[in-house]
């Protein structure tokens, strides 16, 4: 662990003298990105997920604390391992695609401890058009080609009025979320 996190802040010094201080914008690259989530409940759980995102980063490599991050999921591109599942999420019970067609997520702030190899993406995740403050935390990873940012977290799907089959499902979700940008 500590020889990885030697190693990142090595690589952020060797790339932060190759590109500066400028702000980058690398660019999504949607065929190695996915955003992914399981549902569960006393008997079993369920694998999720959208298809369909967007994400633009601000990459400030000597001041990773100026940089940004905006996603927005479409919601009619929701799947899971259940069709009738899939069709029941996407009704008012659960995302209620029709009425929100997306979820997004805007980074307000973003806390990087430089004796850490991980941020804290802290923003607002809009759902069922509310907004909700949330902590990401998340792994960086940044190569000369790409930026990769790996966040495994969970949420309470209750503080979005996602009630549905409360006592038989559990609230929390887990979120496993894999953003690949090229630079």
């Amino acid at each position: 662990m500590m020889l990885q996190r030697v190693g990142l802040m090595l690589s952020l010094v060797c790339i932060s003298t190759v590109v500066g201080t400028a702000d980058e914008k690398p660019t999504l690259d949607l065929e190695k990105s996915k955003i992914s989530f399981v549902g569960s409940k006393p008997d079993g759980k369920h694998d999720g997920g959208f298809k369909k995102f967007t994400a633009d980063v601000v990459l400030n490599v000597e001041e990773p604390s100026e940089g940004s991050l905006k996603i927005e999921i479409d919601t009619t591109s929701l799947w899971s391992d259940d069709d009738k599942l899939t069709n029941h999420l996407k009704n008012p019970d659960f995302f209620d695609v029709r009425k929100h067609p997306k979820i997004t997520f805007e980074a307000t702030k973003i806390e990087h401890d430089p004796s850490e190899d991980s941020v804290k993406l802290v923003g607002k995740l809009t759902m069922l058009g509310k907004a909700v403050e949330v902590t990401i935390p998340a792994l960086p990873r940044l190569t000369e080609e790409m930026l990769v940012l790996a966040a495994n977290f969970d949420i309470d799907r209750t503080k979005w009025g996602m009630d549905y089959g409360k006592g038989k499902i559990n609230d929390e979700v887990a979120i496993r979320a894999l953003l690949v940008f090229k630079r």
